[in-house]
């Protein structure tokens, strides 16, 4: 009973949420409603038993993607009134995208009801064991059969971030840049110094 509960508590704020992601006026109040989501979409992961699943929702969109989203939203001078003439323009568009994704929709529920595909039958291997979680048996495929896989995703991601990091760095002046000589040669003495300054005097600088 109670997981009937929590499924339709979650889903419920989830679909909520959602919508108010799409029809809030302000940026950061959507971005903020686009957090919920994803906080509850979590919630049903972890009642559908892919723990996996949910903590990258937790972790990487919230953590990562929404809190960046929120920042560069918060920091941007947005202008909302261009903003709502952009929507009123664009209005038609996404009316017909609607109605695109709406048509598909319906033809995935007509698809259901007359049947699965038939994709083969299951030799079995790719089974779970019962007596180890979800998370595990992501691990033992990653770190196993996937581990070549793994590790070069690995460096096509670093090397997309050290790329971007390239690309988008600009001196600037007036701007003091990282000297790292000075960094590395820098003596013990040279650091800061942790002073225990007597009650009621301060401290001296």
């Amino acid at each position: 009973m109670i997981q009937l509960f929590a499924f339709y508590l979650f889903a419920a704020i989830m679909l909520v949420a959602a919508s108010l992601t799409i029809l809030s006026r302000n940026p950061v109040h959507s971005v903020l409603w686009l957090i919920v989501a994803f906080f509850n979409a979590a919630g049903l992961m972890v009642l559908l038993g892919a723990e996996f699943i949910a903590m990258l929702l937790v972790i990487v969109y919230v953590g990562a993607v929404a809190v960046l989203f929120l920042f560069v939203v918060m920091m941007l001078d947005i202008d909302f009134a261009e903003l709502r003439a952009g929507f009123i323009r664009n209005f038609p568009l996404g009316i017909l995208l609607a109605a695109v994704l709406a048509g598909e929709l319906l033809l995935g529920l007509g698809a259901v009801g007359k049947g699965g595909i038939a994709l083969g039958t299951p030799d079995g291997s790719a089974a779970v064991p019962a007596d180890i979680s979800n998370i595990q048996a992501i691990g033992q495929l990653l770190y196993t059969k996937y581990l070549f896989l793994f590790e070069a995703a690995g460096i096509i991601l670093l090397v997309a971030m050290v790329g971007a990091i390239v690309l988008t760095h600009r001196k600037r002046p007036g701007v003091r840049g990282q000297n790292v000589p000075r960094q590395n040669a820098r003596r013990p003495e040279e650091a800061t110094v942790n002073m225990q300054p007597e009650v009621g005097k301060g401290v001296q600088l």
